[in-house]
């Protein structure tokens, strides 16, 4: 048996924020879910009269307003994600590395 805590456990920081990330990723999709299939549901299905579905550039605007608006608004906030929120995190370098620089450098060569 093991003489750790819960106390002594500490989560990895690289943990804590892919966690986060996708946390958001998670709840930004869920909103879009929320708002895309009821939406769709009560303005596109059971439509009285098929003929006369209103359209927005020839395509059933509650396509328009249903779909196209929740997925231009998710390519938006993707952008804005992996640009600004997603952050990267210095790793180290791996063992094989640190060996292949350091024969560089005891050689004289400059490091790639």
């Amino acid at each position: 048996m093991s003489n750790t805590t819960d106390s002594d456990f500490e989560l990895d920081p690289f943990f804590l924020h892919a966690r986060r990330e996708a946390i958001v990723i998670f709840l930004v999709w869920f909103i879009a879910m929320l708002w895309a299939v009821p939406y769709c549901y009560f303005t596109g299905y059971g439509v009285e009269d098929p003929a006369n579905i209103p359209t927005l550039f020839g395509v059933p605007s509650w396509i328009v307003w249903g779909i196209g608006l929740p997925w231009l608004v998710a390519d938006l906030f993707t952008t804005w994600f992996c640009f600004s929120f997603m952050k990267d995190g210095d790793l180290g370098t791996a063992g094989d590395e640190d060996e292949s620089h350091q024969q560089h450098v005891a050689n004289g060569e400059e490091s790639p």
